[in-house]
């Protein structure tokens, strides 16, 4: 790859869409490449390289060495290959249309559901609600944005959340199964 003129990246950041398209046009060779030989010829190498080049599209603005592009594209493409180890790319997280809202899921049997309340109701209304959206299958990028925080933090906020629950079902397991026994044994 030649290197990117510091003149195309300054265009670029101050909004011309031409520049925009060459830069990520340059750009897109060299991590499909990085990637292709870090992981193999997978399906999600596409999906790799799209999301660095919007990471780059995104912080374009705030790069402040314009002649320092490729290390700021290459560093953004360590960043995806990082949560692709970690498991972010998991078939398990599927995509949904955002005009199309996720279906809900089916409500469990009445007692079942009056513990998960009671679970719930230990978190904050700012944790339920992120959990609920992660629930409904929306991304941790995409919960960032209808929140207005950054990714790290909601994926904090979930982590801090499932660790409450599950401290607090460990507590309401043990004390479910007394009362189941101390029914049976005692009509």
């Amino acid at each position: 790859m030649q290197p990117i003129s510091p003149e195309l990246v300054l265009r670029a950041q101050q909004g011309d869409a031409t520049a925009q398209q060459h830069l990520l046009a340059a750009l897109q060779d060299v991590l499909r490449r990085y990637f292709a030989r870090r992981i193999g010829p997978r399906d999600e190498v596409n999906d790799l390289v799209q999301n660095t080049l919007l990471r780059v599209h995104t912080g374009l603005p705030s790069l402040q060495q314009p002649d320092r592009l490729q290390a700021f594209a290459m560093k953004a493409a360590l960043f995806e290959l990082q949560d692709f180890y970690r498991g972010r790319y998991s078939s398990r997280e599927a995509l949904y249309d955002p005009d199309v809202p996720p279906e809900r899921p089916v409500a469990p049997p009445a007692g079942e559901r009056l513990d998960a309340e009671r679970l719930l109701g230990t978190l904050s209304d700012h944790a339920r609600r992120i959990l609920e959206l992660r629930g409904y299958g929306y991304r941790y990028e995409e919960i960032a944005e209808m929140l207005g925080t950054t990714e790290a933090a909601v994926k904090m906020q979930v982590k801090r959340a499932l660790d409450k629950l599950r401290d607090f079902a460990a507590v309401l397991v043990p004390l479910g199964m007394f009362l189941a026994v101390l029914a049976h044994t005692h009509p």
